[in-house]
C-alpha cells in the first residue's frame, strides 16, 4: 500500500484514507479489547462503524495510546444518541457534498466516513424490544418462539452501534 498522496496535484496517484483507516483501527482496537460482540456479527460492524465515526469527525486519533482527555471527549460524544446524530451530520455537512454524487478526486476519508454513515443509517437489525421489557403479567403463559419474536424490533444500526461503542470506551 502507498502512502496517501499530499501534494495536491491530479496525477493520477493512489490515495489511501488513512485517517478513517485509523479510526476504524482504533475503534476496533476498542471494541476487541471489551470483548463485548463477536467480531463477526453486524451488530460488531455497527459499533465499530459509530466509533470510528465519532473518532474521525472529533479531530482524528492521537498516535499510540488514546490520553484519558481524549477518552472522556469521546464518551461525551456517544452518551446520547439523539444528539450524536446530530452531530455526526453536522460534521459530515462541514467536510463538503457527498462525495458519492460524483465529485471528482474527493477525499478517500470522507467517502468512507459518509458511507459507513449511510449504512447505519439505512440498514436495520432485529434487536430486542426494550421498551416492551418489564415483568410479564401473571396470568400470561410462554407462547414459544412466537413471544420471543413479538419483543423483537427493527432497529437502525446506529441505535445499536452507538451504546455499544460507548461501552467499549467505558471498559478501555
Amino acid at each position: 500500500m502507498r502512502p496517501e498522496r499530499q501534494d495536491g496535484t491530479g496525477g493520477g496517484g493512489l490515495l489511501v484514507p488513512m485517517a478513517w483507516m485509523y479510526a476504524e483501527y482504533i475503534a476496533d482496537g476498542m471494541l476487541r479489547t471489551g470483548d463485548l460482540m463477536e467480531p463477526s456479527t453486524l451488530e460488531y460492524r455497527a459499533g465499530r462503524d459509530a466509533l470510528a465515526l465519532t473518532v474521525f469527525l472529533s479531530g482524528g486519533a492521537v498516535p499510540d495510546a488514546l490520553p484519558a482527555a481524549r477518552l472522556d471527549e469521546l464518551r461525551l460524544l456517544t452518551a446520547y444518541g439523539a444528539q450524536w446524530c446530530g452531530w455526526v451530520g453536522a460534521r459530515l455537512d462541514a467536510l463538503g457534498p457527498d462525495p458519492a454524487s460524483g465529485t471528482a478526486g474527493a477525499d478517500p476519508d470522507l467517502v468512507l466516513a459518509r458511507a459507513a454513515w449511510r449504512w447505519l443509517v439505512e440498514t436495520e437489525l432485529l434487536a430486542a424490544d426494550l421498551d416492551a421489557i418489564g415483568a410479564p403479567p401473571r396470568e400470561a403463559e410462554d407462547d414459544g418462539p412466537e413471544a420471543e419474536e413479538a419483543a423483537r424490533v427493527w432497529t437502525p444500526a446506529w441505535q445499536l452501534g452507538l451504546p455499544l461503542g460507548h461501552l467499549a470506551i467505558h471498559l478501555h
